[in-house]
């Protein structure tokens, strides 16, 4: 498309006017102004033409694949071919998603002459996790005479992947991170011998009857003992929520220290604030504790779910498995469907064999959402090693607790809080009869949370 450019625009603002009123004044002049015009005609029309190929021979090359982290200042690179080598001021603009936010709509370059590749770099900064789609770039380039521009688009297949931001949540483990492990961590003994077999050695007294291994002792006549070693490898699975209990908002409770109450004992105010969704928080501290079972040299695995099962990611450990780990999470969004926890269940029953870890990131405050739970929990908890997290909901606690309470609506509300604050402890006292650990944590928190728990259950070998 030919687009006329502001010098055509001033060009004619200078000629046609003064020359319509010299005509007037003298209209001996009058077949010098036509022939005058006529030419001028003649060279925006040429311009014109040639224009045409003012972008001949350039394209815009992006990668197939560009990888963001949320909220952290990015740059896309563009590669700008030039076929045909000759200097060119070039004008590009990129749709970008609406989610991913850019301090500028334009890039003006100049293509330097003998120069066949240049790249670029355009800045921008995503605001929400998810997939995004580049189709189009569109280009605009003046013609010889800078009287027109020629604009067009060039197709894309380019795919924005923006991943959670970790940075907060990892400088809280920075220990772990920095091969620090030992660093605010109490020592604890190992409690038992380990579960994986390494060799048999004759009977030695004090030896349990359950540790003698009755074939070999058959076969060599005198007793023999199996020696076991304390597991090397365990296996991680983080299970994810990603149903209608996922995509409510994260409500947080922030003191309001400028305002007192009337009391006057100077108790600061409790305001809630909503954010974005819980899944939020659960994918961003599936992914820290995918890194810190890396760096403990164990098996990590995904599982996310809603009324169906979504993704699966068998334990693995490596880089590579790790990356798979996060492209099945950073798409992830919350479905507002009812969470289908039978056929969850079954599900973990029927692939995973090996005794393993499960960490259930949920939303249990629904009490027929929580019986459910309950009941089909008996199908795993017996194979597995089972922790539950989930998300403190703001004003669920004990009633004397956050200050004094202003108004009488407040009184109703802190008490309908301790109520549900009471339902959850009963929960987790039926959880923990079936050897289930339910914990109720801060958002803020939450990573460092499972991530204690993990080294807990590690230290104490209780997979």
């Amino acid at each position: 498309m030919i687009v006329p450019h502001s010098r055509l625009l001033f060009w004619v603002a200078l000629l046609v006017g003064p020359s319509a009123a010299l005509a007037g004044l003298t209209p001996s002049s009058l077949w010098i102004l036509i022939l005058l015009l006529t030419a001028f005609c003649s060279v925006v029309t040429f311009d014109a033409l040639v224009a045409r190929r003012a972008l001949a021979g350039i394209a815009v090359e992006l990668p197939e694949v560009v990888r963001l982290s949320k909220d952290r200042p990015g740059k896309i690179e563009l590669h700008v071919r030039n076929e045909q080598q000759r200097a060119c001021r070039l004008r590009l603009g990129l749709p970008l998603p609406s989610p991913i936010y850019s301090p500028h709509d334009e890039m003006l370059a100049q293509l330097p002459a003998g120069a066949e590749f240049s790249r670029l770099a355009w800045e921008c900064t995503p605001r929400r996790r998810g997939q995004y789609r580049l189709e189009a770039c569109y280009l605009e380039a003046p013609s010889p005479l800078r009287f027109w521009t020629w604009r067009t688009s060039a197709p894309l297949r380019t795919e924005i992947r923006v991943y959670p931001n970790l940075l907060q949540d990892r400088k809280s483990l920075a220990s772990l991170f920095l091969n620090r492990t030992g660093l605010g961590i109490h020592s604890q003994r190992q409690v038992g011998q380990g579960r994986d077999f390494e060799n048999l050695r004759d009977y030695i007294p004090g030896d349990g009857l359950d540790e003698i291994h009755w074939k070999a002792t058959a076969k060599r006549a005198h007793l023999v003992t199996k020696v076991f070693q304390i597991e090397r490898m365990q296996e991680v699975y983080v299970i994810v929520d990603a149903s209608r209990l996922s995509a409510r908002a994260q409500t947080s409770e922030v003191r309001n220290a400028s305002s007192k109450p009337e009391t006057g004992n100077g108790n600061s105010e409790l305001e809630t604030r909503s954010s974005e969704p819980i899944l939020e928080r659960f994918v961003t501290s599936a992914l820290v504790l995918g890194l810190v079972a890396q760096r403990q040299a164990d098996a990590f695995g995904i599982l996310s779910f809603s009324d169906r099962i979504h993704n699966f990611v068998r334990a693995k450990t490596g880089k590579a498995h790790y990356s798979a780990c996060r492209d099945a999470l950073f798409a992830l969004q919350p479905r507002l469907v009812t969470p289908d926890f039978g056929e969850l269940f079954s599900f973990i029953r029927l692939r995973l064999r090996r005794r393993a870890l499960l960490i259930f990131l949920t939303d249990l405050d629904d009490p027929v959402l929580a019986e459910s739970f309950s009941q089909n929990l008996k199908i795993i908890s017996r194979q597995h090693l089972v922790l539950v997290q989930m998300l403190r909901p703001a004003g669920v606690r004990p009633l004397f607790t956050g200050g004094d309470a202003r108004t009488v609506d407040e009184v109703y509300e802190r008490l309908g809080g301790h109520l549900q604050w009471d339902k959850l402890r009963e929960l987790e006292r039926a959880l923990r009869k079936a050897g289930v650990h339910f914990s109720l944590v801060e958002q803020d928190a939450l990573s460092v949370q499972m991530v204690s728990q993990y080294m807990n259950v590690k230290q104490r070998q209780l997979i």
